[in-house]
């Protein structure tokens, strides 16, 4: 049996909710997300399992962090997970489009399955798919939103937010 946590904290970009399965990090989750699950999957409230976590998300926030390093428990199907640790291999500050993503893959031709797993990316942030941008360097979809992928790239690059896209 599965020991499943929660907790809430603040962030710039809303209330984000933490959830750890057996102490590991599983889930990021953020106010209106795309695809969030129902919150009695979230376990019991409690803080202790995510100090490490909030420690390297507060750097993250303030510019002292630009790569995470957590313990992650991540479910999903081989290809998302695939997808998933290719994404924390976009540095931070730059993009890739979902193209290059299926590409380095060596599924030239996954670019729509690439775009449907990065969309279900448990923990946004840590692993990085507002990072990820449409052909020609469009801004397109984000489970957070728009909104939130504008700023979180914005905040990595030193841009102001309405200078992108």
């Amino acid at each position: 049996m599965t020991d499943v946590r929660h907790t809430v904290i603040d962030s710039p970009y809303d209330p984000l909710t933490l959830v750890a399965v057996d102490g590991e990090l599983s889930r990021i989750h953020m106010t209106e997300q795309r695809h969030r699950p129902a919150e009695e999957t979230f376990g019991e409230p409690d803080p202790r399992p995510f100090g490490e976590v909030i420690r390297q998300l507060d750097a993250y926030f303030t510019g002292e962090l630009t790569d995470f390093d957590l313990l992650l428990r991540l479910i999903g199907t081989p290809f998302q997970l695939r997808v998933w640790e290719r994404l924390r291999l976009i540095p931070y500050g730059e993009t890739r489009t979902y193209g290059e993503l299926a590409e380095a893959l060596g599924n030239p031709g996954a670019s729509r399955a690439v775009g449907l797993a990065n969309g279900r990316n448990p923990v946004s942030i840590v692993v990085p798919c507002h990072r990820v941008v449409g052909a020609g360097g469009s801004l397109t979809g984000y489970g957070g939103g728009l909104g939130r992928k504008r700023r979180l790239l914005a905040f990595e690059s030193g841009a102001e937010p309405d200078a992108l896209f």
